[in-house]
């Protein structure tokens, strides 16, 4: 069986862009991306679509996985933090929504981290990005 996952973004503010991650149509973490600014490189969410990733060793992240094929961009990667100032135009990974240093921001970030990690499996995944709001 293919390593699905979806990422459903389900709101946004001037503190990034919150989604739900489901694997296999199952609901088991949240995710905090920067707010859209046209696919800009490292301070931009990425466009909805279909995305292959792999695993790769970061230097900063450990074993993480690579978003592949975003158009224009590269080294866009899944990894811990809270708020979107910790992005890079990445994709952070938590087990709740919460408030740190009064801005939104995804709690238990290693947690979330850990499990996508354990999911993932070490293997090649298709992540497909949708948006519930425009």
């Amino acid at each position: 069986m293919q390593n699905n996952f979806l990422l459903v973004r389900v709101s946004h503010n001037d503190d990034g862009v919150f989604g739900a991650l489901l694997h296999h149509s199952i609901p088991f973490a949240v995710t905090l991306e920067p707010e859209d600014k046209n696919n800009q490189q490292n301070i931009s969410c990425i466009p909805e679509g279909v995305y292959y990733c792999e695993p790769r060793n970061s230097p900063r992240f450990g074993w993480t996985y690579e978003v592949l094929n975003v158009p224009n961009r590269n080294n866009i990667l899944f990894h811990s933090g809270n708020i979107e100032d910790n992005t890079q135009g990445c994709i952070l990974v938590g087990e709740s929504f919460g408030e740190l240093g009064g801005k939104t921001a995804i709690l238990d970030s290693r947690g979330g981290f850990n499990e996508f990690r354990e999911k993932a499996a070490g293997e090649k995944i298709t992540l497909t990005i949708i948006s519930a709001f425009h």
